[in-house]
């Protein structure tokens, strides 16, 4: 898998893995994973939240009071209110998206399987959805946890992303490609 070298990913993938670490030696990789999920819910739904975590603006102790209140209402504790108040403390809140992925990535790979990023564009029913998972787990060699978005921009059909490889079926991308050879002939 390709990995990217920037000083966020770096930073994000040393703050995963080591919370992946404390994860597995308590036991609680799928508490924390859950816990991950729930925190990026929260982050996709707060404008505040979000410029909290990107803005440099904030210093580190107004990042790790708001981060506390934030875990406190929100009854977070335990190990990953602490990795929380680590980054913020840490001024690496900047990185929490990332680290949520790296975490995931890390903790699918632990398990033996690997993650793949669907975009459809409609939801998938159940039959939709197993038979897309066995199909990938025959491409990929390994069992594949989907991970599906909608984006009815698509129109149709799907895009998917196990690691470095994207596999493009969308119809908006079709006609996009359809587009492009009319202009070149005419």
């Amino acid at each position: 898998m390709a990995q990217s070298n920037s000083p966020v990913s770096n930073v994000a993938e040393r703050y995963a893995g080591s919370l992946f670490d404390l994860a597995l030696e308590a036991d609680a990789v799928s508490h924390i994973e859950k816990e991950l999920g729930e925190f990026e819910a929260l982050l996709a739904g707060s404008e505040d939240l979000r410029r909290l975590i990107e803005s440099p603006v904030f210093s580190a102790d107004d990042q790790f009071k708001a981060v506390s209140a934030i875990v406190e209402k929100a009854k977070v504790g335990g190990l990953f209110a602490n990795f929380l108040r680590v980054v913020a403390r840490n001024r690496r809140l900047f990185a929490v998206p990332g680290m949520i992925e790296a975490f995931r990535r890390i903790a699918a790979e632990n398990r033996g399987e690997v993650a793949a990023d669907v975009t459809s564009a409609h939801d998938l029913t159940a039959a939709q959805r197993k038979e897309l998972e066995t199909t990938l787990k025959g491409v990929a060699g390994k069992d594949v946890v989907v991970n599906l978005t909608v984006d009815p921009s698509l129109l149709g059909g799907l895009v998917v992303r196990i690691g470095s490889r994207q596999i493009d079926t969308s119809l908006k991308t079709k006609l996009n490609s359809l587009k492009l050879a009319l202009k070149e002939v005419g």
